[in-house]
């Protein structure tokens, strides 16, 4: 069938509106995630979501040779529309971080035991936000200004547990926590020799965390968790970003206490 040719739609306030519309900033604009690999495993520790980013980017005279762009960054192992978070709903700040977050990986193979603060390339995170702030003409304020909610998942898993009823439990509760808006990270290790594993987010704020795990998706984990764990530990952590009194510029994790 040969293709047809659509008369253009006719002008409404909406679509006015739409065509209006600035296009987005070239600080968020990314290569298509549809350009990289599927494979979870390259996102859990190969940080694959890393080459979504233009670093410098220029124009080249020729446009044709562009690729193509998004807005919609790679947050998880789940390289999928629905599981992708939208640069353009983040203020300046949580952009740049969750753009150092595609750089996130284990640097230990006792992730699922060892620290938390010892297990993951934080120092290479930080240091390219850092970097990557000041080449956008960022200027971060007090650390007390910009405070991101960290939560920490540690299991064991049933020697009988379903694994793939396990996987469609997360990739749809990790739609929904997309969907509520404010995840900025999601990332889940293999388990160990004894079945233990880790899995962690973080989020813009501790309201977004609350709202994205309060679907009836995560009500069926929850509700799944005695039959596929011998042992949970949830732990909250306060990430703090920004100039300390002194007006040093750096990161710290704390205990996240509820006001």
């Amino acid at each position: 069938m040969s293709p047809s040719i659509t008369s253009p739609r006719p002008s409404t306030p909406e679509t006015q509106h739409q065509q209006l519309k600035p296009p987005p900033s070239t600080n968020i604009l990314l290569n298509h995630h549809t350009l990289l690999t599927t494979t979870p495993e390259a996102f859990k520790f190969h940080a694959a979501a890393s080459l979504q980013l233009r670093l410098n980017p220029t124009i080249p005279d020729n446009s044709s040779i562009i690729p193509p762009s998004d807005t919609n960054l790679i947050i998880s192992p789940y390289n999928t529309p629905h599981h992708l978070l939208d640069l353009q709903t983040l203020d300046p700040a949580t952009q740049l971080l969750a753009k150092a977050l595609t750089l996130f990986h284990p640097i230990r193979p006792d992730y699922a035991t060892a620290p938390y603060t010892e297990s993951f390339n934080w120092d290479s995170v930080f240091a390219f936000l850092r970097n990557q702030a000041k080449s956008e003409g960022y200027t971060w304020g007090r650390r007390h200004e910009n405070v991101f909610y960290v939560v920490v998942f540690r299991s064991t898993l049933k020697a009988d547990a379903d694994g793939e009823k396990l996987h469609v439990l997360d990739e749809m509760s990790l739609r929904e926590a997309v969907a509520g808006g404010g995840l900025l990270k999601y990332w889940f290790g293999n388990v160990d020799g004894e079945r233990r594993g880790l899995a962690t987010c973080v989020w813009r704020s501790r309201e977004d965390a609350r709202k994205g795990g309060s679907g009836p998706w995560h009500r069926r984990a929850r509700g799944a968790a005695r039959e596929m764990y011998e042992r949970i530990e949830f732990t909250t952590l306060k990430l703090v970003v920004g100039e300390d009194e002194e007006g040093n510029w750096g990161w710290e994790f704390g205990e996240w206490v509820d006001e």
